[in-house]
């Protein structure tokens, strides 16, 4: 009898479910992400995105340029993600290309927006980094020591292992509200949910490939009217797709994040690098450019 119900017991767990996959929402270029649609102010996108993440209970890190905090408006916008108990970590002082700069230009932009960062954050989670433009370097000398400098300071690295480029549709909504194109509008807004659809299936697609499994994702959204106002739809997709959302810190304490959580090992090798040494091939990137460069021309 005890070994019937042992091999039951196996069996039952054998057939369980997998555990629901995860995502980190992280936002970028907070206070600003322009153009606006006319009439909108920063302070307007940055309260309607953190109103609909609130009302959600979804955790968030978001990343700061402290260059944007110019005026009473952008610093009350900073002041709100942390009332609403949002992470603000450091996305550099200006948003530049990290293969653009000497070293030591690289850590001044690091170090720039600190204080505000300091101000605001006081003794929350608040040194993680996100690269403007994911660019982590020109070479392997350049990436290993701006890890360097990230490391000397403390940081540890936000990566991205899922997105829909919504930074696209920025210019496109701008352009819909100026001309009043509701039917434009409506367009803009079912092909922003297709992408996100896509890149679901997509980026779970590339960590099976990579890795034999759903990893924690890291979802990368930007401050923008398009996406502030996508964003109620936008946590229903990835909900009703069985997401749980988690905090950035949650996500990267899987072992995939590990040497972007910490600077002294070397650095990640990329997924393009990854699947050419498994002799893998991954999905191939989505192009939405050409209709968002049409939309309300």
């Amino acid at each position: 009898m005890k070994r019937l119900l042992a091999v039951g017991a196996l069996l039952l767990g054998a057939a369980s479910p997998p555990p629901p996959p995860e995502i980190a929402v992280t936002i970028d270029d907070l206070p600003v992400h322009a153009p606006y649609p006319p009439g909108l102010t920063p302070l307007a996108v940055n309260r309607q995105m953190i109103a609909s993440l609130k009302a959600a209970h979804v955790p968030v890190t978001a990343f700061v340029n402290a260059v944007n905090v110019k005026d009473a408006g952008t610093m009350q916008a900073l002041h709100e993600w942390r009332a609403a108990g949002f992470t603000l970590g450091n996305h550099t002082w200006s948003h530049p290309h990290l293969s653009e700069l000497t070293i030591a230009q690289f850590e001044g932009e690091v170090t720039r927006g600190e204080p505000v960062l300091s101000k605001l954050g006081g003794d929350s989670d608040w040194r993680w980094f996100r690269y403007p433009f994911l660019d982590e370097g020109k070479d392997p000398s350049q990436r290993a020591a701006a890890r360097a400098v990230l490391a000397s300071h403390g940081y540890r690295v936000a990566d991205v292992t899922t997105g829909f480029s919504d930074w696209a549709w920025t210019p496109a909504y701008a352009r819909c509200s100026a001309k009043h194109d509701r039917a434009g509008i409506e367009r803009l807004q079912q092909l922003y949910l297709g992408a996100v659809r896509r890149s679901i299936a997509d980026d779970r697609e590339t960590s099976r490939r990579l890795y034999g499994r759903d990893i924690p994702y890291v979802l990368l959204m930007h401050v923008s009217a398009m996406s502030a106002h996508m964003m109620p739809e936008v946590l229903r997709v990835y909900r009703a797709a069985g997401y749980r959302f988690v905090s950035l810190a949650e996500a990267e304490r899987d072992p995939v994040y590990r040497s972007d959580v910490d600077l002294t090992l070397p650095p990640p090798q990329s997924r393009a690098e990854l699947a050419m040494r498994r002799h893998v091939s991954l999905p191939a990137p989505a192009d939405y450019g050409a209709q968002l460069d049409a939309a309300c021309a």
